[in-house]
């Protein structure tokens, strides 16, 4: 997996914007989330790793128990 990175910038007004790096589809808005809190955010725009599809590799696991 790529290393996730955030930039959060405060300009001199106090408004923050923040670039993301390694996160694909929402998960980067969720990883904001975390750190703004309750910052409200008023604008978003999005770059080409927003729009990939996220992979999820799922495993299913069977644990057969001995009969007693």
């Amino acid at each position: 997996m790529a290393e996730q990175k955030i930039i959060l910038v405060i300009d001199e007004e106090g408004a923050v914007s923040a670039k993301t790096f390694g996160f694909e589809g929402e998960t980067c808005l969720e990883a904001l989330d975390e750190i703004l809190d309750e910052t409200p955010v008023t604008s978003i725009k999005t770059t080409d790793e927003y729009l990939k599809k996220v992979k999820v590799n799922k495993t299913n696991t069977i644990k057969q128990g001995r009969d007693k």
